[in-house]
């Protein structure tokens, strides 16, 4: 069986909810990163990738007529190459390397572009056809997160809470309080200012040009969701609106924001032919479904049946990149898997409660980051690992090459 390595990966900064990259259509915010890493790696020749997988949560919108093809032609790519777009809402962009990964573990493939992308700000709203003719009544859903077009029979067996209500079920669950959510969010802020002054994301962002009114173009390169300045106590003051007596808070949970990411994963036999450097192998991934009403908890299972799977342990991770949907569900995986809720490895450049969540981008993102930190710091093995809406977990293990 052949292995799967990652050589190169590059995103774009990530843009706050109607920020800078709220004027960026999602098919043309798709196709930067992938004109960018072929660019980087002008030796590889673009009529010989294998395939280009995208993961995108929404498919509502601008990305509703597969994405990952569209962004692939607008990115200059031939018409040869094909494009396929998947959706495992939060953990898309995971699934797509995952899933080049295993075509390439498999002998199928050799050469591949993954990643994802989301444009929360620009999800459209979207509406059902009239129940009956000429009716007078009309639905109008908002898709920048959450159900829409509620099953009955799914709402009456599983539930369809909100994702933060999932949360303070999480929380409640798993004993976590609000003070403990507050300090998780706090360090998350903190280790992502201390990043970004020591531009440890330089490597992996790419520039992203927006027009403006009056023709004029404004260069986008820094992740515009983190709060360097925040503090514990005006973390403590923010209300709780999803439960009567809740925990969750805007300030302990991800953001709603834009970016796009993507890598370039590559057979051994493929690196060596155009002169790829890998910096790190994908071992594994592993999915797993928990309970709808307690999703936040499925990176916990996801990673301890990977971790047995493929034989490594809790204390061989050098790094650990936990998507920060929300800080009660952080803890409560971290607690799970038995480490410290300061534990180093975790996030040590900050988290989707500091850097943003764009949902079909964010697994990519925590690939490359956790790739990018291993080669840094040399160490050995990194997971990665996130929950998914309507209660799944995933899960992948890097080994630095």
């Amino acid at each position: 069986m052949s292995a799967a390595f990652i050589c190169d990966g590059i995103r774009t900064p990530i843009g706050k909810f109607a920020g800078a990259l709220s004027r960026v259509r999602t098919d043309d915010l798709a196709a930067i990163p992938l004109k960018a890493i072929l660019e980087r790696n002008a030796t590889v020749d673009p009529e010989c990738i294998d395939e280009v997988i995208l993961g995108c949560a929404n498919q509502a919108g601008e990305d509703n007529r597969n994405v990952a093809r569209m962004a692939l032609l607008l990115a200059g790519l031939p018409e040869t190459v094909p494009g396929a777009t998947v959706n495992r809402l939060c953990a898309s962009g995971m699934d797509a390397v995952g899933t080049v990964a295993r075509a390439i573990r498999s002998g199928e493939i050799q050469l591949a572009l993954a990643g994802g992308v989301e444009s929360m700000s620009r999800a459209p709203f979207v509406m059902p056809k009239a129940a009956t003719p000429f009716s007078r009544n009309a639905e109008i859903y908002d898709t920048t997160i959450g159900w829409r077009f509620e099953n009955r029979l799914f709402k009456k067996r599983f539930g369809t809470d909100s994702m933060p209500e999932t949360a303070e079920l999480v929380a409640a669950e798993f004993g976590v309080t609000r003070e403990d959510q507050d300090l998780f969010a706090y360090r998350s802020q903190k280790k992502a200012a201390a990043a970004m002054e020591a531009g440890r994301f330089r490597e992996e962002i790419c520039p992203v040009e927006v027009r403006k009114k009056g023709g004029i173009t404004d260069v986008f390169e820094t992740d515009e969701h983190p709060r360097s300045s925040v503090t514990l106590e005006a973390l403590a003051e923010l209300p709780t609106p999803f439960a009567e007596v809740g925990t969750v808070t805007a300030g302990n949970a991800s953001g709603v924001n834009d970016g796009a990411a993507a890598l370039l994963v590559a057979s051994e036999a493929a690196a060596a032919q155009w002169g790829l450097s890998p910096i790190a192998r994908v071992v594994a991934m592993q999915t797993i479904g928990v309970a709808p009403r307690v999703m936040g908890i499925g990176p916990l299972p996801a990673s301890q049946q990977l971790l047995a799977r493929t034989g490594v342990s809790v204390d061989q991770l050098s790094v650990i990149e936990l998507n920060e949907a929300f800080a009660s569900q952080s803890l409560a995986v971290t607690r799970g898997l038995g480490l410290a809720d300061d534990d180093p490895r975790v996030n040590p450049n900050g988290g989707a409660i500091a850097l943003g969540h764009p949902l079909g981008m964010s697994g990519a993102r925590l690939i490359l980051t956790a790739a990018r930190e291993l080669s840094k710091t040399g160490g050995q093995y990194a997971l990665c690992t996130m929950c998914v809406g309507v209660g799944q977990g995933v899960a992948t293990l890097l080994e630095r090459v």
